[in-house]
């Protein structure tokens, strides 16, 4: 025993060893001692006790080895140099790219473990000290925004920012290889400004551009049958009789203008009119094409422009904008639409100019839509409606032939027109069935709803007086209800009628519906809250919109309720 008893020098050999082989020396000797040992030894008990220390210590020199590693690779991390970003401007092969880093271009090469499907031209890299390529980190989530000044044959890209702005040339990013750009359109670069790596489009592209054309048509029109019949005239046959057209050598009209008083229906005739142009071609109903295959079918793309929004304070952004709106007009013609530009209000921009010293936004943006206007070749291009309450306010270089050929006038709704818009306002809703003996749902029954109510509002009675216009000549004019009467006062009547049918329903559950009570009431509603006389100052232009020539009016009376009023006289300028 004493002979295997182990000496100081034997310990701190044994240490300097690895410690495997610590462990197996030690341990395994302590274990063929207590192999020795008899039971009930005195010694076994020490032995166990020397055991247990030394487990004990190789557990804490390996805990302490532990933390001494993790704060090596700690301190490793926080001295080593930092990795570079780069973008990729060409993959020049297998494990091969060429960089741009902090401006520099380097031909670098590829670690092994980075996928090579991860590598694509536009993204960014990681870039170690050697300047190789540790990892992808995919596209920039940043960088400027540009416009598109020109696309050249080889795929490279001219950018600028208006106004004035430098122009360069710039490569796609993979993503964006074999995309069509056009003139005007949005891409956002890297930081470098070496690479366009995403297209961005428009706020104000989107929300004029209605590749759904409106589902409106003819027959939810009411009334208007002159304006219909001659915008229809003038726009269908031509695209439907093309070959005819062309022998007589005819060239049909591209722009048309709807004027009239508001609420008339001038919107709804021109989306009607986009949904008509495609469901007609699509359908190829020409009989110049009966005998021939079909055409293929042609989409509809609806462009609802509202005057107002094309105006904007900086300089040239309201010119760009013009370009912008013919610009996605054309796009779309190439891609298979027939595109239909509606500008609404048109009046607000393209305003009569005036020669005056300060700058007038009319003096530059009626040149520019002219400008594309004459552009157009023809109506197979594109279709350009404008709508206007004050046609006297367009300036005539827009008006005219060559630029707006047709001007159709959506005038007020006669006594047949207000019950055929009024009927259309009343379809499928439950009415008095004790008008006409029946149900709520006999047609004779709301026929005779809409008769009463149309009586009531063309009957030249006291109660519907609305004002008196002094002319020039010393004749005096009453205006009754019916002469300031139009599609979207209809409307507005029958949503008064229905809001009592509702109420009514509510607190008795047995009512049957619309009643000739309702509409009356309904009607005198609308007119009592709608009776707003002018200031002096805004007569003449009121006037105007009722389709009165201001020139002959002296002065206007109110008659609220059959009672004369105060006299309001008329300043012509």
């Amino acid at each position: 025993m004493s002979d295997h008893r182990m000496q100081p020098s034997d310990v701190g050999s044994s240490r300097s060893a690895p410690s495997r082989a610590v462990d197996d020396t030690v341990l395994g000797l302590i274990d063929r001692c207590l192999a020795s040992l008899s039971e009930g030894d005195p010694k076994q008990k020490l032995l166990y006790r020397m055991r247990h220390l030394v487990l004990q210590d190789e557990r804490l020199r390996k805990e302490s080895e532990a933390e001494y590693q993790k704060l090596k690779g700690v301190v490793e991390k926080l001295t080593s140099p930092a990795n570079r970003v780069g973008t990729v401007l060409a993959v020049q092969g297998p494990g091969a790219v060429r960089i741009v880093v902090g401006g520099a271009e380097y031909y670098a090469a590829v670690d092994p473990r980075v996928a090579e499907s991860e590598i694509k031209v536009g993204i960014q890299v990681l870039v170690n000290e050697a300047f190789a390529v540790i990892k992808a980190m995919g596209y920039e989530q940043g960088g400027p925004i540009v416009k598109v000044m020109e696309c050249l044959e080889d795929g490279r890209v001219r950018i600028g920012q208006e106004p004035n702005g430098q122009t360069s040339f710039v490569i796609r990013s993979a993503d964006l290889d074999g995309v069509e750009f056009g003139t005007g359109d949005e891409v956002r670069v890297d930081s470098s400004h070496r690479v366009a790596i995403e297209r961005v489009e428009a706020k104000g592209s989107r929300d004029r551009l209605l590749d759904e054309v409106p589902d409106i048509t003819w027959e939810q029109i009411g009334g208007q049958r002159e304006a219909i019949a001659a915008i229809r005239k003038s726009i269908e046959s031509p695209l439907l009789h093309a070959e005819t057209f062309e022998r007589f050598r005819f060239a049909p009209p591209k722009g048309f203008l709807l004027y009239g008083p508001p609420g008339c229906g001038k919107t709804l005739i021109g989306k009607a009119t986009a949904a008509s142009l495609a469901a007609s071609l699509s359908a190829g109903t020409s009989p110049e094409v009966a005998d021939r295959a079909a055409p293929p079918a042609m989409r509809g793309a609806f462009l609802h422009v509202k005057g107002p929004e094309i105006l904007n304070m900086w300089l040239g952004e309201s010119e760009r904008l013009v370009r912008d709106l013919f610009a996605q007009a054309r796009a779309r013609r190439k891609a298979g639409y027939l595109p239909v530009v509606f500008i609404d209000e048109a009046e607000s921009i393209l305003g009569t100019r005036r020669s005056m010293r300060s700058l007038n936004i009319a003096n530059t943006l009626v040149p520019m839509f002219c400008a594309e206007m004459d552009g157009v070749h023809s109506l197979r291009e594109v279709v350009i409606i404008l709508a206007s309450n004050r046609p006297d306010l367009i300036d005539p270089a827009v008006l005219r032939p060559g630029r707006i050929d047709r001007k159709i006038k959506v005038g007020r709704p006669g006594r047949e027109d207000a019950a055929e818009i009024l009927r259309i306002h009343l379809s499928d809703v439950p009415v008095d069935p004790t008008l006409v003996a029946g149900h709520a749902g006999d047609p004779a029954a709301r026929g005779a709803l809409v008769s009463g109510a149309i009586d009531a509002l063309f009957r030249r009675h006291e109660s519907n007086r609305v004002m008196a216009v002094r002319l020039r000549s010393g004749l005096r004019e009453i205006l009754y209800r019916s002469d300031v009467l139009s599609g979207a006062i209809l409307g507005a009547i029958a949503q008064r009628a229905k809001e009592r049918a509702i109420d009514r329903a509510i607190q008795h559950p047995d009512a049957q519906g619309v009643s000739a009570e309702d509409l009356i009431a309904a009607i005198d509603a609308e007119y009592t809250q709608g009776e707003i006389l002018p200031p002096d100052d805004a007569a003449e232009e009121w006037l105007k919109l009722l389709d009165h020539h201001p020139q002959q009016v002296v002065g206007v009376t109110s008659l609220r309720g059959g009672r004369e009023g105060d006299e309001r006289p008329i300043h012509v300028v």
